[in-house]
């Protein structure tokens, strides 16, 4: 009986055992097939310096705290300060000339000091990189590979320290960007990966498909394309100085500029001594004279120093300097600030100046020239420009001043590429005005289209601008009220209050649709100056999607079709006619000021633009440019089934409106 019951227990024991082998043996091999479901799935790993045959990048968050004031309320607007860490290395086969990264901030970041690198766009710090920014190499801005310098990490590797200032991005969590990537031409960026929470890496390699951009004969870097490029030529060098040669050149066809000012960083403490076709906007030596200059340059007079400002503003000087000894003898130079665009006329698409710099120590040798950074460039009523950092190219070629069948070259030579951009927050600095035979009203330029007015009384600046009579036109704003308000009553329109505000622009434009008949039309363009300034060389060009084809001839205007800008009239005045003059005072004290005009009646066939239908809307222009600015259009176009009784009647009528208004004010 005993025996029985210890087999039966042995053998139970034994079944027990087996079936723990077997869970055992199912439940490893199910941990296995998750292990390797999961290492199949996994993303791979980050990559490494050592793994990347590339231009290795990575950014590194390494500190960063609590800012006052301590909004306790308000953790979106709360500051923190950031400290981190951009690493660009080339471990690829070939040198990387002119390094550029993007790094795409996301916290509202504040950049307050960069080392090593500027900002590409040629913003000065401390900038708001919030939209992200691309940083760009100095002093060190190409980047040798491990083969050409036997590994040195020196000259492959650079390290850029950021500080600045981070908004909403609370510890423990990290202010990190949301890219970063290689911009250089030729180079494939794949999606960033992150070790920790604090560092990103990213390896970028060679496009195959991609064009070498290094010229075949040369080492340097292509010159480059752009609505407006500046040349930094030094032409003579010695120890402690050397002169410089800077050409603006302007490529764009609607690209212009008036009264430029331009502006860059001296990084090396230099100075700058003289200059020839261009001047200092303002003439100070305080920074040398307080500074490590005076020390050390101590026999040099400082009262013949021109300007030691860190950002030195330059401008152009009049045309009566031309053919000064001292001051002029450039070549392009002395056209008070005027660079017009390649069609209007080559010959003065182009500035130049030269400048005699001194250098600072340790740079007092032959071999180092550095240019300067952060170049910025602007008019008067002209487009905005954007300039990307200066680029070492080829030296440029000028011919001998002997007048011998040769060229001189530059001691060695930089390029900055500029461009047009539509800064965020900026306002126009023009406006048009819509008006048709069908309709007697006026559609005037939109309320506060550059931008409200800063004025004594109080106006709407959300406000629709009220309709105007085309006696209206030649009143300046402050000045247009009774008439405005008179021709709204009469046409029974609602009358805002506060009444809108002006267009506050210092030039209008009244885009006029004249005739429309069957075989063409007619359009009549008036141009208004509200400023002081005078314009010479004037041009406007609008731009017409479904009319352009049709141009034929602008009465009082030089008009031609662009062929290098698609639908685009260029219009300029006739020799003789090419200034648009300010506004004058009006014939007696009493009377408002007259704005400088100038009007043409342009003339359009129907024959190469089948189907147009002018009075629908194709006759009006899609974009119009003054002087390279472009200008406001008004949000609506005139219609044809508002108030078209015969002009007697609403003549008569608008003028017992506006004696009732003048009585009520009496």
């Amino acid at each position: 009986m005993a025996g029985d019951f210890n087999g039966r227990l042995t053998f139970t024991s034994c079944l027990f055992a087996a079936l723990l082998s077997l869970t055992s043996l199912l439940l490893t091999a199910e941990s296995q097939a998750t292990a390797l479901n999961a290492a199949a799935s996994a993303p791979p790993p980050p990559p490494s310096s050592d793994t990347c045959n590339g231009i290795f990048i990575s950014y590194a968050y390494t500190a960063g705290k609590k800012l006052p004031p301590n909004l306790k309320n308000d953790s979106t607007h709360q500051a923190y300060r950031f400290q981190s860490t951009l690493t660009v290395l080339n471990n690829g086969a070939d040198e990387l000339q002119s390094w550029r990264v993007f790094v795409g901030f996301q916290h509202d970041e504040l950049l307050v000091s960069a080392s090593n690198a500027v900002l590409a766009d040629g913003t000065s710090l401390p900038a708001e990189v919030g939209n992200g920014t691309v940083f760009a190499g100095f002093p060190q801005s190409d980047l040798m590979s491990g083969i050409q310098t036997a590994g040195d990490l020196t000259q492959m590797e650079v390290q850029v320290n950021l500080i600045g200032t981070q908004f909403g991005a609370a510890p423990p969590g990290v202010p990190m960007p949301n890219n970063i990537s290689l911009v250089n031409d030729g180079f494939l960026c794949p999606t960033p990966s992150m070790q920790g929470n604090a560092t990103m890496l990213v390896c970028c390699t060679i496009n195959p498909d991609a064009k070498s951009a290094v010229t075949v004969d040369s080492n340097f870097l292509p010159r480059q394309s752009g609505d407006l490029t500046i040349m930094y030529d030094v032409i003579r060098a010695s120890q402690s100085n050397y002169w410089a040669q800077v050409t603006i050149s302007n490529h764009n066809p609607l690209g212009r500029l008036d009264y430029w000012m331009l502006s860059w960083d001296w990084m090396r403490d230099e100075f700058i001594y003289t200059m020839k076709g261009a001047y200092p906007y303002v003439i100070d030596v305080t920074e040398c004279i307080f500074g490590s200059q005076a020390g050390f340059y101590q026999g040099l007079d400082f009262s013949s120093v021109l300007n030691c400002q860190r950002r030195p503003t330059i401008v152009d000087l009049p045309l009566s300097k031309a053919n000064d000894t001292n001051l002029g003898l450039i070549p392009y130079c002395c056209r008070n600030g005027t660079i017009l665009p390649p069609e209007m006329d080559p010959s003065k698409s182009s500035s130049s100046f030269q400048m005699q710099v001194y250098k600072m120590p340790p740079d007092t040798n032959l071999s180092t020239l550095i240019p300067p950074q952060n170049w910025q460039i602007n008019g008067t009523l002209n487009p905005s420009y954007k300039c990307g950092p200066p680029v070492r190219v080829s030296p440029s070629q000028f011919p001998d001043p002997n007048g011998l069948p040769t060229n001189v070259s530059a001691v060695a030579s930089w390029q900055v590429v500029c461009n047009i951009t539509q800064p965020k927050n900026m306002n126009p600095k023009c406006c048009v005005s819509f008006s048709s035979y069908y309709n007697e009203s006026i559609i005037p330029c939109n309320t506060c289209a550059c931008g409200c007015p800063d004025t004594s009384y109080t106006c709407s600046t959300v406000a629709q601008a009220l309709l105007i009579p085309p006696e209206a036109q030649l009143v300046p704003f402050d000045n247009r009220t009774k008439l405005s308000v008179a021709w709204a009553e009469l046409q029974h329109r609602p009358v805002p209050n506060p009444l809108p505000c002006g267009d506050n622009c210092g030039v209008s434009i009244n885009w006029h649709l004249y005739t429309d008949y069957k075989r063409g039309w007619t359009a009549r363009i008036t141009l208004f100056n509200w400023e002081d300034t005078q314009f010479q060389d004037w041009f406007v060009a609008v731009e017409m999607d479904k009319a352009a084809l049709g141009y034929q001839k602008a009465y009082s205007f030089n008009g031609t079709l662009l062929t290098s800008v698609n639908d685009t009239i260029f219009m300029q005045g006739l020799p003789g006619l090419n200034y648009l003059l300010g506004e004058t005072n009006g014939s007696t004290d009493s009377d408002p000021r007259v704005p400088g005009k100038q009007q043409s009646v342009i003339a359009f066939t129907k024959k190469t633009t089948p189907g147009i239908n002018v009075a629908g809307g194709d006759g009006f222009p899609t974009k119009v440019y003054f002087n390279g600015e472009e200008c406001s259009l008004p949000h609506i176009l005139p219609t044809g089934s508002s108030h078209t009784i015969s002009s007697p009647i609403m003549l008569i009528s608008f003028l017992l409106a506006v004696l009732v208004l003048m009585v009520k004010d009496q």
